[in-house]
């Protein structure tokens, strides 16, 4: 059975025009390196609309057509075709085009569980980053490995380049602020691949009860920690193009306050604003769209600032826009909500932010935390650093 996602590939594309780099192939490309590990096995694949060894062909069209058993497709946030909004709830469902089941992982059941992995004997995670700590793939990933593991299941990944992989930034997670959208004291920016993240997860004994997940990396090729890859597919609905995930690491703090970043605009993640701004500012109306089906300020006139017109730094986050947008909200008791200290990864960035700390010495405080981290990343990087 084939299912080419024809619609969705059109749409994904529109991320650049010379999308993927010819030189690069990425873990699910080299067939080759994987197909053995397969034969003869029943096989379970956390994948996505990222999933795609080519602009035409998906890894699990790929693999039935090689004949391989795959029994299950598990999904993590926004679903297996990639255009549910962010935190929608999706449900197990199955696949019209291969009539395959699809269990959700997503939502209240983030782990795998007996019942999901009895028809299982190996696991394959195929899903394109971003390369950010709140872009919930890479918790998806270790709730994954906690499955594989505490029900005796081989885990390979097939690794992606990061698009952001050529630079760490950012505070470092206290855990006391964990959450789905941040797990482990790692950067904002931590500048892994999800291959060499998994290792750290092992290496590091952060697994839940520091337990040891099998997994075989399937590494790129042709690419290394200084790769400005372009991405060929977009990641998730609101990250439709380069500029909007260079911009992700600092305009998804605007999620923690009451201001729009785009979502619900052709421009996601790169404008940001709301109705009580200066009125002479780039004005946007969010709409309900889909993949931001009830945008935050929906229907809203809103006035702030337009990203697109000058070029988004790619080497480190800009703080400039969420200090100038607290600096010109006139209601600033209310600039902030609960979840801002979950993004940030503790109480401190807001803090400083409300103590008007300039950007210098924010970025200064996280030097300490960033060496540190720099040190235990170092042990499990699989490919040329920066």
């Amino acid at each position: 059975m084939r299912y080419i996602l024809n619609i969705l590939i059109i749409s994904c594309l529109a991320l650049t025009a010379t999308a993927q780099q010819p030189n690069v192939r990425t873990g699910a490309q080299r067939t080759e390196a994987y197909l053995p590990l397969l034969k003869g096995k029943r096989v379970g694949m956390l994948v996505n609309q990222t999933s795609m060894i080519s602009p035409q062909t998906h890894l699990v069209d790929s693999l039935l057509a090689l004949k391989i058993n795959i029994t299950k497709i598990f999904s993590p946030e926004h679903g297996f075709r990639g255009m549910a909004d962010a935190g929608e709830k999706i449900d197990n469902s199955r696949d019209s085009r291969t009539g395959l089941p699809i269990v959700s992982l997503y939502g209240k059941h983030r782990q795998a569980d007996a019942a999901d992995l009895a028809d299982v004997d190996v696991l394959i995670f195929d899903v394109q980053d971003a390369g950010v700590r709140f872009y919930t793939y890479i918790s998806t990933l270790e709730e994954l490995m906690v499955s594989a593991a505490q029900h005796k299941k081989s885990l390979i990944i097939l690794d992606r380049p990061n698009p952001i992989g050529h630079f760490i930034d950012g505070p470092i997670l206290d855990t006391a602020f964990r959450s789905f959208v941040g797990m482990q004291p790692i950067p904002t920016v931590h500048g892994m691949t999800v291959g060499e993240y998994a290792q750290m997860l092992n290496g590091e004994g952060w697994l839940k009860g520091k337990i040891k997940c099998p997994i075989t990396v399937i590494t790129c090729e042709n690419y290394d920690h200084n790769t400005m890859y372009q991405l060929p597919v977009r990641p998730s609905p609101n990250l439709p193009n380069m500029r909007s995930i260079y911009l992700y690491p600092s305009t998804c703090l605007f999620e923690g306050t009451v201001f729009s970043l785009g979502r619900g605009t052709d421009k996601p993640f790169q404008v940001y604003g709301h109705p009580l701004l200066p009125k002479n500012l780039y004005s946007f109306t969010p709409r309900s769209v889909p993949g931001a089906k009830s945008p935050v300020l929906m229907d809203s006139l809103c006035y702030g600032y337009d990203l697109t017109i000058t070029d988004p730094l790619t080497d480190q986050i800009d703080l400039s826009f969420i200090l100038n947008a607290y600096q010109l909200f006139p209601e600033k008791a209310r600039f902030f909500n609960n979840f801002f200290d979950k993004l940030a990864g503790s109480a401190k960035l807001r803090q400083q932010i409300q103590q008007g700390l300039s950007e210098a010495a924010i970025r200064k405080s996280w030097e300490p935390g960033l060496k540190q981290f720099a040190a235990i990343r170092k042990k499990y990087l699989l490919y040329t650093d920066f």
